[in-house]
């Protein structure tokens, strides 16, 4: 039996925990700091989500993971100028895994903090020194160069967790799990998303370009690891919102498209110029920015707030951001489940989505249909439920 004893489970007075298998060895190895239970059911989903990027569309991907749901995740397409400052990495080397874990953490900023992130390829120097300065748990990759690991060995005092997986590691076909001392067993989820999932499009508007069946089969396949119900939001080559374990399909809309109107607002000119005082991190940079693009603050809040600026910004009121989100479009949208209402394409729209993917099967699926007719998006039954506990 191969074993690794773990401090404690999700609580500390969850002990003793360990991760173990019977009669074969781990497929991971621990290379520095001690990773717990948390942390290991982050690594293990994140790591199955890029090695499946990874296979259907054929380039590095990365994930930034929190609480067993995907924060963000992405490919290693080349970044914009303003993407990169909006990300934090214009002073920065992007080879392709680097820019695909920069613009996973870049996805949503607030709730990468202190991420699980996970690598599809060999960990290079480029994307170790962005680990290195961001504010992470741990990272899981297939391997790492020996810059790379030297680097990251180094992170918080030697603590900071790195954790190498076989890439050539395939999980049983039965996986169980054990809820209140009873034992569930079910054929693990092998259905990789494809492009034969996108071919029953059933909107007036039929046209699917490449880059959108990308956008989606990205968002499909990070649903297929996202807690449900979920729905995700993509667009060029990255997730940019996702509304995960909510119990109303429509919050898990809003919520996604919440996440996704943020990202575009990070791009704004308005945002982009913002003057910080000298010696504010990122960490505060980025909780400043999430406060300006708030519709309200209390007077502590706005207080704290100011005090991160050399110039007090002029505010970009409801009317500045719902303008530029007006120019946003050619976002795809993926669901775990069926919609059951239109309110959730109505929702969508505003967030500049023109492309969805969901399973249909609904008793409404033509009053959502007639939504998407409505607002000229293309949208696809895939047939596939997705859901994930």
């Amino acid at each position: 039996m191969s074993e690794i004893q773990l401090r404690y489970g999700c609580n500390p007075h969850q002990a003793p925990a360990r991760v173990f298998m019977s009669n074969v060895d781990l497929p991971i190895e621990v290379l520095s700091g001690a990773p717990g239970y948390i942390n290991l059911c982050d690594a293990l989903n994140a790591w199955q989500l890029v090695k499946e990027l990874k296979a259907s569309l054929g380039l590095p991907a990365a994930a930034s993971f929190k609480h067993v749901s995907p924060a963000g995740a992405a490919l290693g397409l080349p970044m914009a100028d303003d993407l990169k400052r909006a990300c934090f990495v214009e002073d920065m080397e992007l080879t392709p895994l680097a820019a695909a874990y920069a613009r996973a953490r870049g996805a949503d900023r607030m709730s990468s903090f202190g991420d699980w992130a996970a690598l599809s390829d060999v960990c290079d120097e480029a994307t170790a020194r962005i680990l290195k300065r961001e504010v992470s748990d741990g990272v899981i990759a297939p391997g790492y160069t020996a810059e790379a690991l030297e680097i990251l060995r180094a992170k918080r005092d030697g603590k900071y967790h790195v954790v190498r997986i076989d890439p050539a590691y395939s999980a049983p076909e039965l996986e169980r799990r054990e809820i209140f001392g009873i034992t569930f067993e079910q054929k693990r989820n092998t259905l990789v998303p494809g492009f034969d999932l996108l071919g029953r499009v059933v909107t007036a508007h039929r046209e699917l370009p490449a880059a959108a069946q990308r956008d989606l089969l990205l968002a499909l396949i990070t649903l297929k690891y996202t807690q449900s119900n979920s729905v995700c939001f993509a667009f060029d080559g990255q997730v940019i919102g996702v509304g995960a374990g909510q119990q109303s399909r429509v919050h898990c809309t809003r919520l996604a498209a919440a996440k996704a109107d943020k990202w575009f607002l990070r791009q704004h000119p308005a945002v982009l110029g913002l003057s910080f005082r000298a010696g504010v991190n990122r960490a505060d940079r980025n909780n400043a920015i999430d406060q300006y693009l708030e519709d309200w603050l209390s007077p502590a809040e706005a207080r704290l707030w100011a005090e991160q600026f050399d110039v007090l910004p002029e505010p970009l009121d409801q009317a500045a951001k719902r303008a530029y989100l007006a120019t946003r479009s050619g976002v795809a949208l993926g669901s775990d489940a069926f919609f059951p209402f239109r309110d959730n394409i109505d929702r969508a729209q505003a967030s500049g989505v023109s492309y969805v993917a969901q399973p249909g099967g609904s008793v409404r699926d033509d009053a959502v249909i007639q939504a998407c007719d409505e607002y000229g998006m293309a949208m696809c039954f895939t047939g596939v439920r997705l859901f994930h506990h």
